[in-house]
């Protein structure tokens, strides 16, 4: 009976073991690369050449995993090429697609894409090392369907690249291989130089170039015994008559230790980079020519989105991506500063470093990836358990790029950080998650960018009751990048609420939200933001109630060691209009204490041509009301600039922006290199680009076109610098 027994069990393992090899049909290869072409794949741009790679390029770190002797490589000719490599139609038969990558972790434009029916449904970057890894994506809903791979290379700069070999269609999963040791970490060019270094102050100092091609953007990672501390690339010059500017990175945690640095720049450079308790400045700090003077402004590199907004015991805390390495986007730490009144700021140490890869030890602040953009939060009831003193937990959600949805936190009120080990907690193909506390269910809300097949580009929700277990709740469809979602009182009134939400381009909805689902109360989206307004994101945890926003303002300063600024913080509210339920934008009160004594003051004043006054200066907060009489147009002129209102089209420049029975205000904020401008109490609001150099603005006018208008008020207020005593 028992030879019966385990015979029956034989036989019942060999069915099964049949069964599972039948239903495991051979792979079909989309494409291995061996070929002399590309064959029947479209090529586009520079980046792909005309055939195949077979294996690592000049100056580029060995490539390795590949199979065969062919691969994708578009570090053909360096980092500075790009281009789109395209599959044939085909359709899909097995449960995978699976493929080897390797190379950039740009998410979007160091990517291998699966479009099914023309629509994107899978992204997949490398992971910032030539060593080519095995990645899958599940298309066992798509069966039947036609798809195409899409291998875009649309970087430059650091790690502007992608490495692709082996796609096949399967019906097994493939398993990610283990990684090499000699593939951890960060590119570093085979000409690296590397000196040590004791660590006896907090910053090591750095040359950097605003040049472009003189050795630019080269690699460097600085090492302590056997902790990363820092990977990132750096613009740098190839001798020190070529420095442009200095930057720094914080080595306080170091201190008195040995720092490693190994670097892809020319002795004479290595040779400079010294540790210091000094941030080395060519120039007085705010004191150069094009340095924004009551406007958030970081001290060295670029500066885009505002990230971790959050009002905590007294400070506000602005956070923002940045490239300490360069004037161009590269890199992404987070910058981090704090102020007692939303005018006046301190810069603090960076908060979070990217490119931590594979390292088994490293900085506790350092990601996986590049820290993309984020939130913050308090976790008042310790939902986490994280907290360790008397002080309440800062939490911040960011995008980590090869990682996923993360968080990380702090004990002593954002001075120090860490990287949860459990990340990511969210893993999805989207970025940048807002998170905000929904009071009434007692539970935590991250609205984050998505992009699936069924919904396309929107806006997921996201609950949770600890921060780290997050449950998929809705999509609310046609939203992208760098979500917002808020309650503000209709005309102040905090029994009638609405919600609001938009992404990037601030193009908002209004409508009702349950704590899962929002609804909204119209078609389409509204519209208050103009000019190169993007990303903006509000403060959490604020004191009074206020919704206060601030937006990456996309404006160039050249030759500067810093670039790239930050719109004003405004308040924003919602006003019942002729049109229905509106969202207005303002200028915090805060900025009227930069306001100087004694301004210029105009009252019912007619012109049929000009107004004109002396303005010796770049700094001022002027505020217009015109009442028309039958002019087509008014202008408000400020040195090279204006902006003007046409009341035949009721427009502020290209914003609708009414006049009541022919009056209407403009409030323009003039700041150094950039310029914001509001129509009456908010219902249009854009900041643009200051154009003179810096140099004072000469005159200041008021000019009708087409008849005349009365100035009903002027005032013409100097502004004091927010970074200066006065």
């Amino acid at each position: 009976m028992k030879q019966f027994t385990q015979l029956t069990a034989l036989s019942l393992a060999l069915v099964a073991y049949l069964v599972a090899f039948a239903a495991a049909a051979d792979d079909i290869l989309i494409s291995n690369f061996e070929g002399d072409d590309y064959g029947d794949w479209k090529v586009e741009g520079t980046a792909f050449g005309k055939a195949p790679a077979t294996g690592t390029f000049e100056k580029q770190r060995p490539v390795s995993g590949f199979e065969g002797e062919g691969l994708v490589n578009t570090f053909l000719g360096g980092d500075t090429a790009k281009g789109k490599l395209t599959s044939p139609e085909f359709t899909i038969e097995r449960k995978f697609i699976n493929f080897l990558v390797g190379g950039g972790d740009h998410r979007g434009t160091t990517c291998v894409n699966l479009l099914v029916d023309g629509e994107q449904v899978y992204s997949i970057t490398g992971n910032a090392n030539e060593f080519l890894n095995w990645s899958s994506c599940d298309v066992e809903k798509f069966k039947g369907k036609k798809a195409q791979v899409v291998i875009v290379d649309d970087a430059t700069g650091h790690w502007g690249h992608i490495n692709v070999d082996q796609i096949v269609q399967s019906d097994t999963e493939a398993t990610p291989k283990p990684v090499p040791a000699a593939a951890k970490g960060s590119f570093v060019c085979p000409s690296a130089k590397s000196k040590e270094l004791k660590v006896t102050g907090k910053y090591l100092l750095i040359p950097v170039t605003n040049a472009k091609g003189r050795n630019a953007c080269g690699p460097m990672v600085i090492t302590v015994g056997d902790e990363l501390a820092h990977n990132l690339a750096v613009d740098f010059p190839a001798s020190e008559a070529e420095i442009d500017w200095w930057s720094y990175l914080d080595m306080s945690s170091y201190k008195g230790k040995t720092a490693k640095i190994t670097a892809c720049v020319t002795e004479e450079v290595l040779a400079l980079m010294t540790f210091s308790n000094k941030i080395k400045h060519l120039v007085p700090l705010y004191e150069e020519k094009l340095r924004p003077q009551f406007h958030i402004s970081q001290m060295r590199g670029w500066n885009n989105d505002p990230n971790g907004m959050v009002y905590h015991d007294g400070e506000w805390h602005f956070f923002w991506q940045c490239n300490p390495g360069g004037r161009n986007w590269n890199n992404m730490y987070w910058g981090h500063a704090v102020s007692p009144d939303l005018v006046h700021w301190t810069e603090l140490d960076r908060a979070f470093r990217c490119h931590g890869n594979n390292a088994a030890n490293k900085h506790p602040s350092m990601a996986v990836g590049k820290c993309f953009s984020g939130s913050a939060h308090v976790d008042k009831n310790n939902t986490a358990g994280w907290k360790t003193g008397k002080e309440d937990v800062l939490v911040v959600a960011f995008t980590d790029t090869s990682a996923g949805e993360s968080l990380a936190y702090s004990n002593d009120r954002g001075r120090t950080w860490k990287y949860y080990e459990g990340n990511p907690v969210i893993k999805h193909s989207g970025r940048d998650p807002k998170l905000i506390w929904y009071e009434p269910g007692k539970h935590w809300v991250i609205a984050v960018y998505d992009q699936t097949k069924e919904e396309g580009r929107n806006i997921a929700i996201y609950t949770s009751k600890n921060l780290k277990e997050w449950t998929l709740e809705s999509h609310i469809p046609g939203y992208f990048e760098c979500a917002e979602i808020f309650e503000l009182p209709v005309d102040g009134d905090k029994k009638n609420t609405k919600w609001v939400i938009f992404a990037a381009d601030a193009k908002y909805a209004i409508g009702s939200f349950d704590g899962k689902k929002f609804t909204p109360d119209h078609e389409g989206k509204h519209q208050v933001h103009w000019g190169p307004y993007y990303a903006s994101q509000c403060f959490s945890n604020t004191p009074d109630g206020r919704v206060i926003q601030v937006g990456w303002a996309r404006i160039d300063m050249p030759n500067m060691p810093f670039n790239q600024t930050f719109s004003l913080p405004t308040n924003l509210t919602l006003h019942n209009t002729p049109d229905g339920v509106r969202m207005f934008a303002y200028p915090v009160k805060e900025l009227n204490k930069l306001r100087k004594p004694k301004p210029v003051t105009v009252k019912d004043k007619v012109i049929d041509d000009a107004l004109s006054f002396d303005a010796k200066d770049n700094l001022y907060d002027i505020v217009l009301t015109i009442k028309n009489t039958d002019a087509t147009s008014v202008a408000l002129k400020f040195g090279e600039n204006q902006v003007v209102y046409d009341f035949e089209e009721s427009k502020l420049d290209e914003m609708p922006c009414r006049n009541a029975e022919g009056e209407v205000t403009i409030r323009v904020l003039v700041d150094r290199s950039v310029y914001e401008v509001v129509g009456n109490t908010g219902e249009c609001y854009k900041n643009m680009e200051l154009k003179g150099g810096g140099e004072p603005l000469g005159k200041i006018e008021v000019l009708s076109e087409g008849g005349t208008a009365t100035v009903k008020s002027l005032q013409i207020f100097e502004m004091n610098s927010s970074w200066k005593k006065k």
